[in-house]
């Protein structure tokens, strides 16, 4: 193996380190799968390894926190094996829906799995890549992912997280020395190979591709380690067919996928591209592109360039989700009759409407009083920021515990709620944090214009700490 290039020291912004750091607990459970799931692959020989980024909040929930930068650049740059975990990386075989035209030739074309361990709260979690290289399922692309990419995937994961949003996190970004050129960047540009951590990386379109090839028993055993790796808790008791595996998973799924879309909606946050190669069966966010947040409540608003049609417009988020969640209950009538899916599928609804009530009062900084007011109070919220033209973060700051200027209707429904008790001073802030495109480019042309990283990282911290400041969000039942 290539030693790593040498540079002179990467300043890192303070990190928040667990109160114990776990232990590493490698757990390769994915190898059973191994055989029929994906290819195994090797990493490119980049022309350097540059540390840029280093997630060590994440690090020390997995247990490597203590590694050196030496041995971080060895691992997650050059992708020498972790201690006993994959012998080497797993290009993920899968097929999806891509702006629901269905696409059998994809898979993972420019990453791989490259291992897996136990968290500290016990949950088995993944390492995966982007930007690592060429791969059998790259067809035309060079694998490649530019730093500007690296950069943007860093600012969404930590913003979603500071927001609630079950999302990958960005674990490591390393400068790799080679120029890109790519259509929608000034090129030729500076590259990058990014490592996410994420609870899993099993698709909807996974299942998919196991339909397509009627590969009955490799879906059995894909249904049975996502329910042994991923528990949610047992469909309702009226449920049909609520004992059958293909039917819990479906139950989970469509709980966990109701919540993200609400956690985006409650966010501002338009993901760009909800393929069902892009949707992770633990309800997790990830593959983040040409995301962006609203700068004024406008449902019609894409984020990506090339959605002509709107498809995955900031509004029909929730309706992408639940149309990727009927792909998968199709997929699963491998394994069970259409009905208990289909009852399965129809929960998605008033789920993501609960989720959409819980999510706005912890926001808002206000206590529930159950889902009927609640709705009404998301309505008078979602009417006060038409009419004002107002920036989702800024509103949600302004009235956080009724606090604020409230007239009509928002005044009328905040009246009867009773502010969360907010002691972090964030909260007596002259502003919140928000992450609007301008932001994020005056964040990279510091780091293009004059290598200058320090607005990233004053960025993260300040992300991070409104986190603290919001505390955990009411998430999902069936989050794993």
């Amino acid at each position: 193996m290539s030693e790593p290039v040498q540079h002179p020291p990467v300043e890192h912004p303070p990190v928040e380190h667990a109160e114990v750091s776990a232990p590493y607990r490698p757990d390769p459970a994915i190898l059973a799968l191994a055989g029929w799931l994906g290819d195994g692959v090797a990493a490119a020989d980049f022309p350097e390894t540059r540390l840029r980024w280093r997630n060590d909040r994440a690090a020390a929930s997995v247990g490597l926190d203590a590694l050196s930068d030496a041995a971080w650049c060895a691992h997650f740059g050059r992708f020498e094996p972790l201690s006993g975990n994959l012998p080497q990386p797993l290009a993920l075989r899968y097929h999806g829906h891509q702006f629901r035209v269905y696409n059998p030739e994809i898979g993972d074309g420019r990453g791989f799995l490259f291992a897996q361990m136990r968290g500290a709260d016990g949950r088995l979690m993944d390492l995966g890549t982007k930007g690592s290289g060429t791969t059998p399922w790259s067809r035309a692309g060079d694998g490649r992912l530019t730093l500007k990419g690296a950069v943007r995937e860093i600012l969404a994961t930590e913003m979603l997280e500071a927001l609630g949003v079950n999302t990958s996190k960005t674990f490591s970004v390393i400068e790799t020395g080679e120029k890109l050129w790519r259509g929608d960047e000034p090129s030729p540009t500076r590259s990058a190979v990014l490592v996410r951590l994420s609870h899993s990386h099993i698709r909807i379109g996974t299942f998919q591709r196991l339909l397509a090839i009627e590969d009955a028993d490799a879906m059995a055993e894909l249904i049975d380690y996502c329910l042994a790796q991923f528990p949610g808790p047992p469909p309702p008791d009226d449920a049909p067919g609520r004992d059958q595996p293909a039917i819990r998973l479906m139950h989970n799924v469509a709980e966990r996928m109701a919540d993200l879309a609400a956690s985006y909606m409650t966010s501002g946050f338009v993901h760009g591209v909800l393929n069902t190669d892009n949707m992770n069966i633990t309800g997790e966010s990830f593959d983040y592109g040409p995301w962006r947040w609203l700068s004024s409540w406008e449902p019609g608003f894409t984020a990506a360039y090339f959605d002509h049609a709107g498809l995955y417009a900031f509004g029909r988020q929730p309706e992408a989700l639940h149309w990727n969640c009927g792909q998968l209950a199709v997929a699963l009538r491998l394994h069970a009759e259409t009905a208990p899916l289909v009852a399965a599928l129809e929960r998605f609804a008033p789920l993501y409407m609960a989720a959409v009530a819980r999510r706005w009062c912890w926001r808002l900084g206000v206590v529930p009083q159950g889902l009927e007011a609640d709705t009404q109070l998301v309505a008078a919220c979602e009417q006060a920021m038409r009419e004002q033209a107002a920036q989702p973060d800024a509103f949600f700051f302004a009235h956080r515990g009724g606090r604020g200027d409230a007239q009509g209707a928002l005044g009328a429904a905040l009246a009867g709620y009773d502010p969360v008790a907010d002691t972090h001073d964030y909260w007596n802030d002259a502003a919140p944090q928000s992450l609007l495109i301008d932001e994020v480019e005056a964040i990279w042309d510091a780091i293009a214009d004059g290598d200058d990283w320090g607005p990233l990282h004053a960025k993260i911290a300040a992300l991070r700490r409104m986190g603290k400041a919001h505390g955990p969000a009411p998430i999902a039942q069936g989050h794993a």
